[in-house]
């Protein structure tokens, strides 16, 4: 074999992925980033409108803002609370005192796995305005006198989605801390234990300092994540189909009206307007790029 045709070799075996990655990867970015320039609903004839649907996203009735806004705060409020719970849980299960610690682990992390259809509908049954069980205990114990209408508030409706998402996401937090605490050098806990340092000052001094590469990891991840959020509000919502589902998309004056959820709407919804739907996508490409990109030089360390 020449030099000419082994050059190619490597080529021909990439071929398959670089075909595949032309069909479904960057044609469909490419033909998106061209729909969100056209007025079309999917089945007629496309209009070219330039970045007439980019300058409606500044309008409220696109609601992209307030989705945005709905979306940040959720993020927020949630993933200041899944660090510090993994963080403490994987501590603890890290220590030399607790037994069975595959079990725990595998308790802890079982939320994350289960499928948001499930989170969705589960949490939906919970708080379900006549025949939750939330409600069941609070009327039993007497401490309310009469079921409260979780679902149909905003406050109630996203400290709902609030606890969902802590329960659902603590656990991914704790697998990554597990990871960084496994790396921290056991020599320098020992140094600090000769030094008289008491466990909290080393765990301070030490271990957090040590674990701060982790951190910004599940923080740009969470952010990222956090932006991507669509199944567990819809279907808690509105897939259940039982009394305590919401009719308003996004809940009650559409206060968990996440990003990703007002572009599905949008595009694949009640208005079926896919040229709005793909300009709300390429505005969330842009905001969690900017966050993506101020992550890592954290990351790098170019804000010290």
């Amino acid at each position: 074999m020449n030099a000419a045709k082994k050059r190619w070799v490597p080529y021909a075996f990439l071929s398959p992925y670089l075909l595949f990655y032309l069909a479904f990867g960057l044609f469909p970015i490419v033909f998106s980033f061209y729909v969100s320039l056209t007025s079309w609903d999917g089945i007629g004839d496309k209009t070219f409108v330039g970045l007439d649907n980019y300058k409606f996203l500044f309008n409220p009735d696109s609601y992209f803002f307030k989705s945005v806004g709905n979306t940040l705060l959720f993020v927020v409020l949630t993933l200041p609370v899944q660090i510090a719970l993994g963080l403490v849980i994987a501590t603890l299960l890290y220590s030399r005192w607790v037994k069975w610690r595959g079990l725990f682990q595998l308790i802890n992390f079982l939320p994350y796995i289960v499928t948001p259809v499930a989170v969705g509908l589960m949490f939906n049954l919970l708080f379900d305005w006549q025949a939750g069980f939330v409600n069941k205990v609070l009327l039993k114990l007497g401490l309310v006198d009469e079921g409260i209408y979780w679902l149909g508030e905003p406050l109630y409706a996203r400290m709902v989605i609030v606890l969902m998402l802590i329960w659902k996401g603590f656990g991914y937090t704790m697998v990554f801390y597990l990871a960084g605490l496994a790396n921290v050098p056991k020599d320098l806990h020992e140094a600090a234990q000769v030094d008289g340092a008491s466990g909290l000052r080393t765990f301070f001094s030490i271990t957090l300092p040590l674990l701060k590469p982790v951190t910004v990891f599940i923080v740009i991840t969470g952010i990222i994540g956090g932006f991507q959020l669509l199944e567990e509000p819809m279907l808690l919502l509105t897939g259940s189909g039982m009394g305590s589902s919401v009719a308003v998309i996004g809940g009650p004056e559409r206060c968990c009206l996440t990003t990703v959820w007002n572009m599905y709407d949008t595009a694949y919804g009640s208005t079926t307007r896919y040229g709005l739907g793909a300009a709300i996508a390429y505005g969330l490409c842009v905001i969690i790029a900017v966050f993506s990109f101020v992550g890592a030089r954290f990351y790098r360390g170019d804000f010290e």
